[in-house]
């Protein structure tokens, strides 16, 4: 597994926001409470990186969309699909291996 430290924190709003709408579906401000509710506040993306990442799943095929009027609003909810939900395993699995990866070096350095 080769994964550059840019590429990872690049994937980790695509990582959370699939992982919370596996569960559910919900509309984009509510993604980004949810977020941030998840995380106990220590992660916060600005709408302006989930709106865009949505747009980008749902063109991909990862999430299908619903359009809903509540109070006279009209909101757009996102799930995940079958490709959202493979998407999903593939990114978990390497955010696991990274983990584990940076797990094994903190318990004990290796020498050369």
């Amino acid at each position: 597994m080769a994964t550059s430290q840019s590429s990872f924190l690049n994937g980790v709003p695509e990582l959370l926001v699939l992982r919370l709408l596996r569960d559910r579906e919900m509309y984009g401000y509510e993604i980004v409470q949810a977020i941030r509710e998840a995380s106990d506040e220590a992660i916060g993306f600005a709408e302006g990186v989930i709106y865009p990442l949505l747009h980008s799943l749902e063109r991909d095929g990862a999430l299908t969309t619903r359009r809903q009027t509540v109070n006279g609003r009209s909101r757009v909810y996102y799930r995940v699909t079958p490709v959202g939900a493979g998407r999903l395993a593939v990114l978990a699995e390497q955010w696991h291996d990274l983990h584990r990866t940076i797990a094994g070096i903190l318990a004990e350095p290796r020498h050369a």
